[in-house]
């Protein structure tokens, strides 16, 4: 029992020994993987920490690009608020945006029609001055270019509850027109243009009503003004334009008439004159057959005067 013991104890001490030895290296090994994981960290942090610096550093560049883009910003939004001020100041004046009306009216005017069909700041014998006529033969078109726009930007800055008062300042200013422009007595024809220099003012002008319900437009036409915006001022231009060389054409045509008449009366002189002509003609040569028998009858009496013959009378009777 001693022995196998012993035995026993030599063999768990040597199982023991082999364990500790297994353990022992597997320890070292693990040691080292422990220490070469920590390097590993080590080296994955440095470059963590390198990759976030330049992160850091790129996005403060980026934060102070884009302060500088803010700051530009700012800047241009101050110079186009100042450029909106002295714009608004320059046409803050009725008598200015008048003016500009009339540059763009004249501009339109000249793109569209000949210069001698047209006339600028024209004036009545009653003394008012329209801004523009257009001559359509023995007719005069007025067109007015001072709309009124403060009731306009009275309605963009207030909304519809100036609507209203926009209405009536384009009521009035159509009355105003056909009072002073539309003179049949002056020639003018029984319609005026009613020019309005933006688009988007002739749009709200359309979506108007008086406040009887009626549109804006019709009540300007019920007093024969027609309202125009600039694209359709041309439209209306060109078919004057068309109107225009019709006429012309017509006119010729008339002068064409005329001319032609003349000729026929030229002609029928012409005709007359040769008739006569004619008739002078053959009679001159009835009577050169005449005189040339009369003269071969006096040749014949001196030739037989010549030789002698019998008496002239028995000659002149045998010629005759």
């Amino acid at each position: 029992m001693q022995s196998l013991l012993a035995a026993q104890s030599q063999a768990a001490a040597a199982q023991i020994n082999q364990l500790s030895q297994s353990l022992t290296a597997q320890l070292g090994q693990v040691t080292q993987q422990v220490q070469s994981g920590m390097a590993s960290v080590g080296v994955l942090t440095s470059t963590a920490q390198k990759a976030v610096s330049d992160q850091l550093q790129a996005s403060t560049q980026m934060l102070t690009s884009v302060h500088q883009q803010i700051g530009e910003m700012q800047r241009a939004g101050h110079e186009v608020s100042a450029a909106a001020k002295q714009i608004e100041s320059v046409l803050g004046g009725a008598k200015t945006r008048g003016t500009l009306g009339e540059v763009a009216l004249d501009r339109i005017l000249a793109d569209t029609l000949p210069r001698a069909t047209y006339d600028m700041q024209y004036r009545f014998s009653t003394g008012e001055v329209v801004d523009a006529v257009v001559k359509l033969s023995d007719k005069l078109l007025p067109i007015d270019s001072k709309f009124p726009l403060d009731g306009y930007r009275r309605l963009l800055e207030h909304g519809e509850e100036c609507r209203k008062d926009f209405a009536t300042a384009v009521r009035g200013h159509a009355e105003a027109i056909a009072k002073k422009y539309i003179l049949p007595g002056e020639e003018t024809l029984d319609i005026a243009l009613m020019f309005v220099p933006s688009e988007g003012v002739y749009y709200e002008l359309l979506r108007s009503v008086d406040p009887k319900g009626t549109p804006l437009d019709e009540y300007c036409r019920a007093r024969c003004v027609v309202p125009v915006s600039p694209s359709t001022l041309f439209a209306h231009l060109k078919i004057i334009f068309l109107g225009l060389r019709g006429m012309q054409i017509e006119e010729n045509a008339k002068r064409l008439l005329a001319s032609i008449g003349g000729l026929k009366k030229q002609m029928d002189g012409f005709g007359e004159a040769y008739d006569k002509l004619g008739n002078h003609l053959r009679l001159a040569q009835q009577n050169y057959l005449d005189a040339y028998g009369r003269l071969d009858r006096a040749r014949a009496f001196i030739e037989v005067l010549s030789q002698g013959g019998p008496s002239s009378e028995k000659v002149l009777e045998s010629a005759g």
